[in-house]
Order: structure tokens, then C-alpha cells, then sequence
């Protein structure tokens, strides 16, 4: 893969670093690819890589970089309470003003041929969620997004086409939040809220024990079906 880091610069001229890749052909619709709390690590460039594969130019920024540079953490006993250390010191209005920066580069970036959307997970879900009501993308896709139940007042600002995945027992976040997402959009034609059965926070990451084969491949192509009816 063609996988490489850039500089980007955010609104107040700090640096912000962002992995990018692009897909074999060089070109495709953007996907800005908002990381989880354990920072771009191996399992984000992983992926970044796979939408890469799929036709896609995807750049990961580093969200924590106001903290520390390239946080790239495990999952792991050690590593955890590191994670959840700079997801409780982030800054999320201004780690959406930076990600709309690095929404602003992708599209200009030169591997960048039509629309863009945000692709987030866990805390990169409720940024993804902030990114869509901010107008900084095209689409938002969001995986089991903590807290986004909390920000429902920012559903009537979320015009674009927006995709919503939850797990059925997820310890983070409760059915009843999942019900208060679906009320806020319902009647909605922009909006999509699919709940995956029997499955915990994180089933799209193999890198963690809750991860679930078949749920984070029924959601990613219902993924690459939505951004390819809404981006592509």
C-alpha cells in the first residue's frame, strides 16, 4: 500500500500529522478515517489501507496530536489506561475544528476525485457525528459512537446522508441511547440507525477480543454501499 504521513496545518498554524492511503489507481472519493482512543495505530492504518483497496483516498489524522504526537497504543492492560487518558483530556470542539482542517486538505488533496465522508469509531464515531453537523463532509458513517445521544441537539444541522452502527449489548452505550439517536432522525430519509445483535462495543476491531467476524463485515459493506451511493 501507499501508505504515508503528512503535515497538515490547523486553524490556529499548529501541525497536524494525518496517515494517509491511496487507493491502487491514485485517485477515488475521499474518506477522512477518524481513529479510536488508542490513537492511529496499527489496526487504523490497517484499515485505512482496506478502504484504500476499495477504491478510496483515506487519511487518518492524528486527533491526540495537541497531547503527544502519534499516540499508537495496543489493547492491552498497559496501553488502556493510557487511551482513555488522552480521550478524557481531548478537546472535542477543537479535535473537530482540527478534523475539519484535515477535511478541508483531503479535498484538496490531488488523490481526491469527487465527495468526501468521515468514517469514524468509538470516540472517531461521535467526531464523525460532530464533523456531519459541523457541513465539513459529504457523509458521516459512525460506529458505535459514545455520547452522540448527548449532542441530539445538533440533528437538525446533520443534512448530509448519515449512517449510524450500534452493538446490541454494548457496555458503553446503552439501548436506550440508541432508541433517543433513532427518535431524533426518525422520518429522516438522510438518516440510517442499524443495530447489530448479540454483539459489544468494538466488534469491528480484530485487534480486540470483542470483535465479531460477521458483524464487521455485514456493517462494512453496508458501509461501502452507502458511500458509494453517497460519495462515489
Amino acid at each position: 500500500m501507499n501508505g504515508h504521513w503528512i503535515d497538515i496545518k490547523a486553524s490556529d498554524g499548529a501541525t497536524l500529522g494525518a496517515y494517509v492511503s491511496t487507493p491502487p489507481k491514485g485517485t477515488g472519493p475521499g474518506i477522512i478515517l477518524i481513529q479510536e482512543i488508542w490513537g492511529v495505530n496499527q489496526h487504523i492504518r490497517d484499515v485505512a489501507d482496506q478502504y484504500a483497496m476499495d477504491g478510496f483516498t483515506v487519511v487518518a489524522p492524528d486527533v491526540f496530536f495537541r497531547q503527544q504526537p502519534r499516540v499508537d497504543l495496543g489493547y492491552n492492560d498497559v496501553d488502556n489506561p493510557k487511551a482513555f487518558g488522552f480521550m478524557g483530556a481531548l478537546d472535542r470542539p477543537l479535535a473537530v475544528k482540527d478534523l475539519t482542517c484535515a477535511a478541508q486538505a483531503l479535498r484538496a488533496h490531488a488523490g481526491v476525485s469527487g465527495k468526501i465522508a468521515s468514517v469514524g469509531f468509538c470516540m472517531g464515531g461521535a467526531l464523525s457525528y460532530g464533523l456531519a453537523a459541523a457541513g465539513a463532509v459529504d457523509a458521516a458513517v459512525c460506529y458505535y459512537g459514545g455520547g452522540i445521544q448527548t449532542m441530539l441537539d445538533r440533528a437538525p444541522n446533520i443534512t448530509v446522508p448519515i449512517l449510524f452502527h450500534y452493538a446490541e449489548n454494548d457496555g458503553h452505550i446503552p439501548m436506550s441511547a440508541v432508541d433517543s439517536v433513532k427518535a431524533a432522525f426518525a422520518g429522516r430519509e438522510n438518516a440510517r440507525v442499524d443495530v447489530y445483535g448479540g454483539v459489544d462495543h468494538g466488534f469491528n476491531c480484530w485487534g480486540r477480543t470483542m470483535y465479531n467476524q460477521k458483524a464487521a463485515a455485514l456493517a462494512r459493506g453496508r458501509t461501502l454501499a452507502f458511500l458509494s451511493k453517497t460519495i462515489a
